[in-house]
């Protein structure tokens, strides 16, 4: 049985090793056995699963995927601390030790080729300061993976699995829709870490499925929904007028794609979005209306 690391354990692991948790590189370790449990049954992993996950640390949460997963990829940016985690796990679990992976470096530079085998899930405790450019990229590059539970901030949490109409619905909420669906698997308090954040976090458990059927690339729909966010205060006809070469352009674009011009871009679903991506390509070519009432489009 793989021996969880605790509050004591974890503090005299970062001393062994001379590391004091750095804000740049969100360091905030987990020390709570019962936490890393219910993060692992949260992800709903099987004995098959190959899990990536994305800053070990100490290596709290690595002993508990290792406790259940065939195998764990671990990438770690720090290179105390990538050196130091087989170790950890030889110590704690050596049994498990030959089904530990750890790659030195930065997630944000992971390509498909970095894991053999491919990864079936992704579980981290995420930096708060790069939690979605990770998810995203990793999704966008290893296209094995089918689910996964990420631990965020809790703000974050509910950016990514807010739904069309909320306040909070945004980039981060089409562009994980695009890949998964997601949904907020609970609420971890400050004290499970060291050190103490001064926010909550919030599980997010996603399930991989298939891209929306659009005529268009990936690439194409997240420029749609940059561009809509960009402004979300303004209609749809004025936030993508930069993006289809003019109101009245894009107007046309909107209507062939069947979104309401004076929508705003907080109501639409991902599947809208790719409609719009792809009526740019078919839409009708004619010059842009006039514009000569001097208004400013809202």
């Amino acid at each position: 049985m793989t021996g969880l690391l605790g509050p004591a354990q974890i503090r005299a692991l970062a001393a062994k090793l001379g590391v004091r948790p750095t804000k740049k590189l969100g360091q905030n370790f987990v020390h709570d056995p019962n936490t890393v449990r219910r993060i692992v049954a949260a992800a709903g992993l099987t004995e098959d699963d190959v899990v990536l996950e994305v800053g070990p640390g100490l290596g709290s949460l690595t002993l508990g995927l290792l406790e259940t997963a065939a195998r764990v990829h671990a990438v770690e940016l720090d290179p105390v601390l990538a050196a130091a985690l087989p170790e950890t796990v030889a110590v704690q679990a050596p049994e498990a030790k030959d089904r530990l992976t750890v790659l030195a470096g930065d997630a944000l530079k992971t390509t498909v080729a970095d894991f053999t085998p491919a990864p079936t899930a992704l579980v981290a405790n995420l930096p708060y300061n790069v939690a979605v450019p990770v998810v995203l990229h990793l999704l966008a590059t290893l296209p094995s993976l089918r689910h996964g539970l990420v631990m965020v901030q809790l703000e974050v949490a509910d950016r990514l699995t807010a739904g069309p109409g909320s306040k909070v619905y945004g980039i981060p909420s089409v562009k994980l829709a695009w890949y998964a669906d997601s949904r907020m698997a609970g609420k971890v308090p400050p004290a499970v870490f060291w050190p103490v954040p001064n926010v909550d976090s919030g599980l997010v458990a996603f399930t991989l499925r298939d891209a929306p059927p659009a005529a268009v690339p990936r690439e194409d729909v997240f420029a749609v929904v940059d561009a809509a966010f960009a402004q979300r205060r303004k209609t749809l006809r004025a936030a993508l007028a930069g993006w289809a070469g003019g109101s009245a352009v894009a107007e046309r674009i909107l209507r062939a794609a069947g979104v309401d011009p004076q929508a705003r871009g907080e109501s639409l679903t991902v599947m809208e979005f790719a409609a719009i991506a792809a009526a740019r390509r078919t839409a009708v070519s004619e010059p842009p209306e006039a514009e000569s009432d001097g208004r400013v489009a809202r």
